[in-house]
């Protein structure tokens, strides 16, 4: 009986130091995914010079996701990128918790005295906010007009059928639907380029509600990312909200054709927004091109970019390290804007391109350019 008690304790014990190192093993792995989901990173991965850490715009997020898989394919570089919005990739850049982030709006005072260091931004592509709605019975491109979108925006317009939307859609059936406004609850590049436009056509916008990629709205439901916002509309009859493009095409939602400056209706597609986009740019790249002056220009357009601290050397990187990133970023702005057009981007100007190519050569790694 003696022998099968110790038999027995040390069988138990056994199986109790087995369950323990199970459990330890789970534990690790949703440690993992935890930190995955947030960002954070474990040091051994950070230090992995063949993966790429990226986070920020939902608004460029279908076109690096093309790119960055041909990257992968052609080099053995992956790049892991979160689509996050564009206030949050700059938080984690702010934080080094990536490599690069990803925004539709350079950035402001604050963020910059927050990183406290130079970065660089970094063209990659322009695109087209859009104005999406959810209209039963509507099978059509509204026209809709800066100070109506305005409107509509502030809770002043509340109704599909009311009499300013009516006078601009002669012959279109507009059924009696209360609005739903949708919009960002996220820091967003989308809603930075949105607002930029909002507060050059509205006189009471720019007074009550101003611009940036966080704002107070007037009315309105939140949605996290441009997934978050189509996700809204697509569910909700009545609604209308803010997106680029390819997330309107690729629900199948309607979007709007808007009066821009000159006077004219336009739809928003690569020629319209590469007019818009037909400027002089800055030598560092940081414009809003909101509200064109280009007669054929798409109203409310916007670039991209990827931003970057300029002195790679931190946090410990490796030269291989910055030497990948800023290869990357070399193949975006060249091979890598055959994919912005398929995908209803408008690709870099040759003006764009050389302008990118001067700022990535300015990067450094302990003073030393890397390209």
């Amino acid at each position: 009986m003696a022998g099968f008690k110790s038999l027995n304790h040390f069988i138990n014990k056994k199986i109790m130091k087995n369950f323990l190192r199970i459990a330890k093993q789970h534990i690790a792995v949703a440690a993992m995914v935890v930190a995955a989901a947030t960002g954070i990173q474990s040091k051994a991965i950070a230090q992995d010079d063949k993966t790429i850490l990226g986070a920020g715009s939902s608004f460029i997020n279908p076109l690096f996701s093309k790119q960055f898989a041909d990257y992968n394919a052609k080099t053995g570089i992956q790049v892991n990128y979160q689509s996050i919005g564009s206030g949050g990739g700059i938080l984690q850049l702010t934080n080094k918790t990536v490599d690069f982030g990803a925004s539709d709006g350079p950035l402001n005072a604050e963020q910059t005295a927050k990183i406290g260091v130079p970065v660089l931004h970094i063209t990659q592509a322009s695109g087209a906010v859009v104005l999406t709605y959810n209209l039963p019975g509507v099978n059509t491109h509204l026209n809709l007009t800066p100070d109506v979108i305005a409107d509509i925006y502030l809770g002043k317009i509340t109704k599909w059928d009311d009499a300013r939307i009516t006078a601009i859609n002669k012959g279109v059936a507009i059924p009696s639907f209360p609005i739903l406004v949708a919009h960002r609850s996220d820091g967003s590049g989308t809603t930075a380029i949105f607002t930029s436009y909002l507060s050059k056509v509205s006189p009471e916008w720019s007074t009550k509600v101003g611009g940036g990629g966080a704002v107070n709205w007037p009315v309105g439901l939140g949605g996290k990312g441009s997934e978050g916002v189509s996700g809204l509309v697509k569910q909700t009859p009545g609604a209308i909200g803010y997106v680029e493009l390819i997330y309107a095409l690729n629900n199948k939602l309607e979007y709007a054709q808007i009066r821009n400056k000159k006077g004219k209706w336009i739809m928003p597609s690569i020629a319209s927004v590469t007019a818009a986009g037909n400027v002089t740019l800055p030598d560092d790249s940081k414009i809003f091109i909101t509200d064109t002056d280009a007669p054929d220009g798409y109203p409310i357009s916007g670039f991209t970019w990827v931003i970057i601290y300029k002195e790679q050397n931190y946090n410990g990187r490796s030269l291989a390290r910055a030497q990948a990133l800023l290869k990357l970023l070399w193949w975006n702005i060249h091979d890598g804007q055959q994919y912005c057009t398929p995908l209803n981007y408008a690709p870099l100007s040759k003006a764009a391109v050389k302008l990118a190519e001067k700022i990535l050569k300015s990067a450094t790694y302990n003073g030393k350019s890397i390209l």
